[in-house]
């Protein structure tokens, strides 16, 4: 099985001139423990956001609340000045606390020193794509955003952003969004087993909207399934490079932001944009639900 050159195509945000590798990475690991503080080994994560870019990786995802601070200026150390096609996509919605807790924060001055804090680190004049960080750890929760989203919007007309997107959301709440400015992405929980999104998706195609599961291996605890370790097995492949070929290929919308703080667990998850399912695994790997025949320990 051999990497790809075009890391499963590309796709460009709707109503922009934004194109990216559809097999993007998730910069969230290159911080400490529990996304908090330094990383153990911070020439380590250099190298993997490096050897990224240089495998053609494009879309590369993170939060100045990573950290916080520090996973931004990684990318800052390692990849500024930043190639013309590189797109760096970041969320607001929350903060840290000092003891490294996790702050929901949608205020007009969060969200604003959010975007300023984002810019600073990363080293720009202005955000490609900031998404709106709303709802639990991995479930959305109904309620309106138009308030949060009107500021976003207020910052893009200001030219400090170019596109919004939401994360953690339901299809009503990117309705009320829409009504303000554009979403050119969706970025929720989904994969192979965690399957609630699977009307959104489609829904999202429809409008040639991007869909960016975020855990896309199953979050704190890998993804652990029979039919899923006989596929990998019968293709020579890693059950988690067989978990992510098929979100490839679940839909055209979905791009992958898979994360790792290492070089080699970093080819192994872009090797996955090469691997090509036969319909009739497509079909049994979909037919996995949740709760079934699937564990998380």
């Amino acid at each position: 099985m051999s990497t790809q050159a075009n890391l499963a195509g590309t796709f460009t945000f709707p109503g922009t001139s934004l194109t990216v590798h559809r097999m993007g990475y998730g910069a969230m690991q290159l911080a400490g423990p529990h996304v908090f503080g330094p990383p153990r080994d911070r020439d380590a994560a250099i190298a993997v956001l490096r050897e990224a870019v240089a495998t053609g990786v494009d879309h590369i995802d993170t939060s100045d609340f990573y950290g916080p601070h520090i996973t931004n200026q990684i990318i800052r150390e390692a990849l500024h000045p930043y190639k013309d096609s590189l797109v760096i996509v970041t969320k607001l919605g929350a903060r840290r606390g000092d003891d490294g807790s996790w702050i929901m924060d949608a205020s007009r001055d969060g969200l604003t020193q959010g975007v300023h804090d984002n810019l600073r680190n990363l080293g720009l004049e202005w955000l490609d794509v900031v998404n709106l960080r709303v709802g639990g750890i991995t479930a959305p929760t109904d309620g309106s955003i138009e308030e949060p989203f009107t500021v976003l919007a207020e910052l893009q007309q200001k030219g400090l952003i170019r596109h919004l997107g939401l994360s953690n959301v339901t299809p009503a709440q990117l309705a009320e969004a829409q009504k303000i400015a554009p979403v050119v992405c969706i970025q929720n929980f989904y994969n192979i087993v965690n399957r609630t999104d699977d009307n959104f998706i489609d829904s999202l195609a429809q409008q040639g909207i991007a869909y960016v599961p975020f855990f896309p291996l199953g979050g704190f605890t890998p993804l652990q399934s029979s039919t899923l370790e006989e596929v990998a097995r019968s293709l020579r492949a890693t059950p988690m490079q067989v978990a992510l070929a098929w979100l490839l290929q679940r839909s055209r919308n979905i791009l992958l932001i898979p994360g790792t703080s290492s070089v080699g667990h970093l080819r192994e998850n872009i090797q996955a944009a090469a691997l090509q399912l036969p319909p009739e695994v497509m079909d049994s790997l979909g037919s996995i639900a949740q709760g079934q025949e699937v564990s998380s320990s």
